[in-house]
């Protein structure tokens, strides 16, 4: 907003330079942007917040600044107007409000014998550097006083304006009409520019008794404006809705410096000052009569609040201590209006224009800003910081996920939905929740398992990659409503065995021990062996609790997905992994002496669990054994009826000496005959 450098030093009786003055608005108001010479004058570009706008769009408001922050005294512009005793306002012009929302306030004037020419040089001047061109007395003083004061005046030729009939009996009398109200659909109107515009009804317009005039708080009207045969003028300072100006002003793409101020509020109270202050200079500048009496629509008044000030509050938020006569002072020069209330106790008043000052905050923050946010010492508050409390379930889930990312897994999200179609693939759509209101097909259904997204997932990502080692951990929904979390994880290719090493190497990094594999058991064998390709799968576990599954997806699966390489899928129960995982770990320093791997294959009935194999292989190793794995279980046509395979790695190691190949060998022989001790296993030779 522009501003004039010598009407601010008029008003507020300042010594500064413009640059000095642009300092400190700078530090205590509003940035200056920028100042540019105008021959004898100086423009200050103010960037004045929209908080602010109601009374500091306005040469007024920003010289009040100014005093207040240099503590001077401001005094507003004194004039007295002299109304005409014979002439009555209520005889030339009826107005007439329909909406009192949209219109909370309409003040009008008379003025006649009006002589219509160019107006003084001090108003060119500042209309000039304001960025607004002069065009005649009367307009020219109505912008003035709208830059003076902050509030939009409008001038109608008095004698352009429809009339309507007035019976009183035993008369009938004829006066001007103006009515505010909202434009019909289908109207039209000429703006001062030359400009047609189609209006809506949502359009506020100023009226006369056959057609709109102006658009209300925008733009005037053509057809009556002020030219050089004007004699009578009525004079328009009106309080509008911001809302239905801006409302208005973006349906006809038309903003003006009227429409600018309005959008952002002002004061309903100033539209009788303004009025009064253009009377004055109508009257001083163009020779005119001001007729008695000032048209005043104004139902419901706006009146200044009270708002309560605890000093010990103000210095217990700025944390320095400011002297109550400075306060008051600061308060007073604002203008606001003070009552002492006790010994730390203020009552003030707040005028209306202040339309921003609501809290006892609001004040505190003027205190503060014209006292000088430089001169409140900085002080760091004393206050004890309580670090938040740790949430462990993140805590491992983001363990988690580093280690599989460490390991070369890329992290997948997907939506906690599948499709109806995968929910057939999957056997599941008897048994899953469905969505009451899915936002597409493919979200009809909650997921029963992370693996469908993550086969699709594989499947578009097949095109641009040969391996793909992706997991997910989030959450399951299975029927009726119960909701886990788990960790699912696939890796493409002949990797069952490198999957197998990645879930050790997780586990044993979560600090959790007596991990082995077991053959998959379901009581359902017929529905859960579709997912699984057969006798490719094990169960996870951690002593004698199931956590997981591990397996190669079904052919059947994959070619449903359109996957042609295999695909090796674990599945972990993430809440039994984080209710097991420990930060303390058993530190073992790595042996200096090299490690012996021999393998071990032993028939054994088809009801005999790994569990039981391991254990009598560890058993009977002791110590010398550092890890067993489960590489293979077989159960094929070649094998005798009701019999299966189950092939170890069987790893030997010392942590004192190099093992010799006869040492490993007769350990190896003392675990075949403990193995052959048991009727109806077999441990196979090569």
């Amino acid at each position: 907003m522009k501003y004039s450098y010598n009407w601010l030093k008029e008003l507020s009786k300042t010594r500064l330079s413009p640059e000095k003055l642009a300092e400190v608005l700078t530090m205590h108001f509003a940035e200056v942007e920028e100042i540019k010479n105008e021959g004898e004058d100086s423009v200050l570009d103010i960037d004045v917040r929209p908080n602010r706008a109601g009374d500091c769009f306005s040469h007024i408001g920003v010289a009040r600044e100014i005093s207040a922050i240099n503590n001077l005294k401001f005094q507003e512009p004194i004039f007295a107007i002299q109304e005409d005793k014979l002439l009555r306002a209520k005889d030339f012009v009826d107005v007439e409000v329909k909406d009192k929302n949209a219109c909370p306030r309409y003040t009008a004037r008379v003025i006649v014998n009006v002589k219509v020419g160019p107006s003084p040089k001090h108003i060119i001047d500042k209309l000039k550097v304001c960025g607004l061109r002069p065009i005649n007395n009367i307009v020219d003083i109505a912008n003035y006083v709208m830059l003076e004061t902050g509030q939009p005046l409008h001038a109608f030729d008095g004698e352009k304006i429809e009339s309507k009939k007035i019976i009183t009996p035993p008369a009938i009398y004829r006066v001007k009409s103006v009515i505010v109200r909202f434009a019909k659909e289908g109207e039209k109107i000429i703006t001062l520019d030359g400009e047609r515009y189609n209006l809506f009804n949502d359009i506020l317009v100023i009226a006369d008794a056959e057609k709109p005039i102006a658009i209300a708080g925008i733009k005037g009207g053509l057809s009556a404006e002020i030219d050089s045969k004007t004699k009578t003028i009525i004079l328009e300072s009106a309080n509008f809705n911001s809302k239905i100006i801006r409302r208005g002003s973006k349906m006809i793409d038309l903003k003006t410096d009227a429409s600018l101020r309005f959008e952002h509020g002002l004061d309903p109270n100033l539209t009788e000052f303004a009025i009064n202050r253009a009377a004055y200079l109508i009257q001083k500048i163009a020779g005119a009569k001001i007729t008695q009496g000032l048209i005043d629509v104004y139902p419901r008044k706006v009146l200044p609040k009270k708002i309560r000030l605890d000093l010990n509050y103000v210095k217990s938020l700025l944390g320095t201590e400011i002297p109550k006569k400075e306060i008051i002072k600061i308060l007073k020069n604002l203008d606001f209006k003070v009552e002492i209330s006790g010994k730390n106790i203020l009552k003030v008043q707040i005028p209306t224009k202040r339309l921003d000052i609501v809290l006892p905050e609001d004040l505190i923050e003027e205190i503060s800003r014209v006292h000088g946010y430089q001169n409140i010492p900085v002080i760091f508050p004393i206050e004890a910081l309580i670090p938040p409390k740790r949430n462990i379930d993140i805590f491992w889930e983001d363990l988690t996920k580093n280690i599989l990312k460490e390991a070369g897994f890329n992290e997948a999200y997907n939506y906690s939905f599948i499709s109806g179609k995968d929910a057939e693939i999957l056997k599941h759509n008897k048994e899953l929740i469905e969505v009451e209101n899915p936002i597409s097909s493919d979200f009809q259904y909650l997921r029963p398992s992370l693996v469908p997204n993550l086969l699709k997932n594989i499947e578009r990502n097949f095109r641009n990659f040969d391996k793909i080692k992706i997991f997910e951990l989030g959450k399951i929904f299975e029927y009726p409503k119960a909701e886990e979390r788990m960790l699912a994880g696939v890796m493409t290719g002949e990797v069952f065995y490198q999957t197998k090493g990645v879930i050790d190497l997780l586990l044993n990094r979560l600090g959790i021990k007596d991990v082995w594999y077991d053959e998959y058991r379901t009581k359902n064998e017929k529905k859960e062996n579709f997912w699984w390709k057969v006798k490719k799968v094990a169960e996870i576990k951690i002593g004698q609790e199931r956590a997981g599954f591990l397996g190669e997806i079904s052919p059947h699966i994959l070619e449903k997905f359109q996957i042609k390489s295999k695909v090796i899928y674990f599945e972990i129960f993430f809440e039994k992994l984080a209710k097991l995982a420990s930060e303390e770990q058993e530190y073992r320093p790595i042996s200096r002496y090299p490690s012996a791997v021999r393998d071990i294959a032993v028939l054994v009935p088809q009801f005999i669990k790994v569990e039981e194999v391991l254990n009598k292989i560890k058993n009977a190793g002791g110590k010398i054994i550092y890890d067993i794995d489960l590489f293979d279980i077989y159960e094929g046509e070649e094998l005798p009826e009701g019999k299966k395979n189950l092939a170890f790695h069987v790893i030997y190691q010392a942590e004192d000496k190099t093992l010799s190949s006869e040492e490993i060998d007769e350990i190896q022989k003392k675990i075949i005959k403990t193995l052959e001790k048991i009727p109806e296993w077999q441990v196979r030779k090569r």
